[in-house]
């Protein structure tokens, strides 16, 4: 089974509904913030809609993964991409895919959550593909 890490700031919306989507394609999902904050209850909810319980998530910082071998690292946002450290272990890809936070959505409940709906399928679609991608070029992902 492949490994793979989703980094971004606060690892409260976007790294968390990554790692529940990527557990749910097979992958053993971590992530982590360099700045991390409670895990988002408008997240957790988004998630449940499609069967993805990340109530019992919690949010941990990039440092505690630094020394820990992925076949993947990804950061889902720009602030992220520049902050990370670097993993001196680390001999899998690194890629950057920014995602729009939702965490600044405004506008009553509905609206706000239509937004953490749409960066989930968003990220749900990208990795959807990448899955896809992984696949095909090592030959299978377990």
């Amino acid at each position: 089974m492949k490994k793979i890490l989703f980094i971004c700031t606060g690892n409260s919306c976007r790294s968390q509904m990554a790692e529940g989507l990527a557990q749910s394609l097979g992958w053993q999902a971590f992530s982590a913030g360099v700045e991390p904050t409670p895990v988002n209850p408008n997240a957790v909810v988004v998630m449940k809609e499609i069967g993805i319980d990340i109530s019992s998530s919690k949010s941990n910082h990039v440092d505690e993964y630094i020394k820990d071998n992925f076949d993947v690292i990804v950061t889902v946002c720009d602030h992220a991409n520049e902050t990370c450290p670097a993993f001196p272990n680390n001999s899998g890809k690194k890629i950057h895919h920014n995602f729009q936070d939702p965490f600044h959505a405004t506008g009553d409940n509905e609206e706000v959550l239509s937004v953490y709906r749409k960066v989930r399928d968003q990220i749900q679609n990208w990795l959807s593909e990448f899955t896809e991608v992984e696949s095909v070029s090592s030959g299978k992902l377990k």
